[in-house]
């Protein structure tokens, strides 16, 4: 039934601005305002806080409905959990009535700021510095990289609090774009998902209360990897999609192409081709149903079935989105056509949350 509303409302309110949100390289304002209205914004969102309380397979689900028309909309949902998550996880009840309600709401978005210009796949590198101050804590550094950045109300930042303890010296706190100091760079220009803006955030001597540290001091650095072994399922939805919407288009293509006097779908070349690509994106499907389950239960081997839900359906998306424009020929290299947006958009699945190198570490630290 989920799937069904999901897929219904992303079809009638979605689907029809993609190609356009793509073109203009603009936030999918229609998508946000559909998604609000519907309540599939952050469903991740406990009852007691006015969500939705769906668990991490619904979550999953409604990623990978609205991936399949639009992967730009898709990071609304999966965005506000990345960014919400360790206020959920390790914030005090004070924190989570105050941020996760208007989430809930549809009064703001939430962002993650992890990422640094000198600090990628090494996070604990980060030199985003945070000083007490009597009540306060002053922030400065530069985050990169922010999705939704400019657009979200809240951002979730990692900075240091002790420079002697590396990734034990990582504390998180609560930031808000109307925060005095808090300003925005220019949105990348970027390959794929363009819709969703990313951009550089400044801290500059942001000033904020103490309270709105997350959890106690220190923790933030495992706080942040503790929310990637939930969230890095959510970018596996998100491949799935689009691969899925890839696919679903490539069928409806062959069947109608007609060459040599026939539907090129009738050559077994091109069966095959359908056959390996429905196979794979069945796999990831599994593995991605799979490890949600074990996040919302969560089971002790969660971090490395997160990291292989996550590389293995990127790989999966990039590999039959890639496979889709090549059976639709010449056409599925113009803009006329959804997959070659779909290819553009797979790509930055293999990269974010951790890139797919990054996962195999992941895993091959922790094989079950």
């Amino acid at each position: 039934m989920l799937r069904d509303a999901v897929r219904s409302l992303a079809e009638a309110k979605i689907a029809p601005h993609a190609a356009a949100v793509d073109e203009e390289a603009r936030f999918p304002q229609e998508a946000l305002d559909a998604l609000v209205a519907g309540d599939l914004h952050a469903v991740h969102v406990p009852e007691e806080y006015g969500g939705a309380g769906a668990d991490a397979l619904a979550t999953v689900i409604v990623i990978e409905e609205v991936a399949r028309v639009c992967a730009s909309s898709s990071l609304i949902p999966a965005v506000n959990k990345l960014g919400s998550l360790p206020v959920i996880l390790s914030g005090s009840e004070e924190l989570k009535k105050k941020y996760m309600t208007p989430l809930a709401k549809g009064d703001g978005m939430f962002s993650y700021c992890l990422s640094e210009p000198d600090a990628g796949s090494d996070a604990a590198g980060m030199k985003t510095k945070a000083v007490r101050d009597g009540d306060f804590w002053v922030l400065n550094g530069v985050k990169r990289w922010i999705t939704n950045a400019g657009v979200s109300e809240y951002y979730t930042v990692m900075a240091v609090t002790d420079p002697e303890k590396r990734s034990r010296g990582i504390s998180a706190f609560v930031v808000e774009k109307s925060d005095e100091g808090v300003s925005f760079g220019a949105p990348e220009k970027k390959l794929g998902i363009k819709g969703s803006p990313t951009r550089e955030v400044y801290l500059d001597n942001v000033r904020i209360p103490a309270d709105r540290m997350i959890g106690a001091e220190g923790t933030g650095f495992a706080t942040a990897m503790k929310t990637l072994d939930h969230t890095r399922i959510t970018i596996a939805a998100q491949a799935l999609g689009i691969a899925q919407g890839a696919l679903d288009y490539a069928k409806g293509y062959v069947r109608e192409r007609k060459q040599f006097g026939k539907p090129i779908a009738d050559f077994q070349g091109i069966q095959f081709m359908l056959a390996d690509m429905a196979m794979k994106i069945e796999a990831a499907r599994q593995l991605t149903y799979a490890a949600a389950a074990k996040s919302e239960r969560g089971d002790a081997d969660l971090t490395f079935q997160g990291a292989a839900a996550k590389c293995f359906a990127s790989d999966v998306a990039m590999e039959v989105t890639t496979d889709a424009v090549q059976l639709l020929g010449g056409y599925g290299y113009t803009r006329d056509y959804p997959v070659e947006r779909m290819m553009r958009d797979a790509k930055i699945t293999q990269i974010y949350e951790g890139t797919n190198q990054v996962q195999r570490i992941v895993m091959a630290r922790n094989l079950p």
